[in-house]
């Protein structure tokens, strides 16, 4: 719980100061990039006792939202130079106090309920953003990929649609729509963020109405989630 409690406070950090303009890490975001990143800095901070993590990180919530609030910037400069508007930013940080909020409920045996609106604003607002500004290669496990080929049509619950194209190694988003995919899904925000992320497979949203997916090639789903891998 520390050690994640610390990593979330460094990605307010982060976050902030890129809303900010304030100069940033030097990372390569990737996975590897990132992990990379992260452990360089969780190396560097020693704190790891919860209580006074929390504490660090409410202030910096403090700081975020009051930063945030002032920002008149149409896009900020973020992690590897990508321009980002700075509602993205924001989405990206909520994205990751959700998921590593699970990740630390779970280790304390805690319940830690994720509200539709607040997953469908990470994903929409963060993620996908994301997907598009970074290379088309950030989000795929390169080794895992090799000519993987595949087109998803994504629906969110109680959001929008977006179309998945897989191509080898690369990971890209297609405004034309659902024409010719291999599979549809509709998906419940929250479960489908943590699938993405690697905290659940498929088969527990699949059985409990959270996933559906239909369509010429619907078993392409489960391979998809070997290939992508979310910086």
């Amino acid at each position: 719980m520390g050690e994640v409690a610390a990593h979330l406070a460094h990605v307010f950090r982060f976050d902030t100061d890129a809303v900010a303009g304030r100069p940033l890490p030097e990372a390569i975001v990737t996975t590897a990039g990132m992990a990379e990143v992260n452990a360089k800095m969780l190396a560097e901070d020693g704190e790891r006792d919860p209580a006074v993590l929390a504490d660090r990180i409410g202030t910096l919530a403090n700081e975020f939202d009051d930063v945030a609030s002032r920002s008149r910037a149409a896009a900020v400069d973020w992690l590897q130079g990508v321009r980002l508007p700075p509602s993205a930013v924001a989405c990206h940080l909520l994205e990751e106090c959700l998921v590593h909020g699970h990740d630390i409920a779970r280790a304390a045996g805690r319940p830690w309920p994720i509200q539709r609106h607040h997953a469908l604003l990470a994903i929409e607002g963060g993620a996908l953003p994301l997907i598009a500004a970074l290379s088309p290669t950030a989000f795929v496990n390169q080794e895992a990929a090799g000519s993987f080929r595949a087109r998803f049509d994504v629906r969110l619950r109680g959001g929008g649609r977006t179309s998945l194209v897989f191509d080898g190694g690369s990971l890209t988003l297609d405004a034309a729509g659902a024409c010719d995919v291999d599979a549809h899904v509709s998906a419940d925000p929250a479960a489908l963020m943590l699938m993405f992320i690697g905290r659940q497979g498929m088969w527990k949203p699949l059985l409990g109405g959270k996933l559906a997916a239909w369509g010429r090639r619907p078993w392409k789903l489960a391979r998809m989630l070997t290939v992508i891998s979310p910086p």
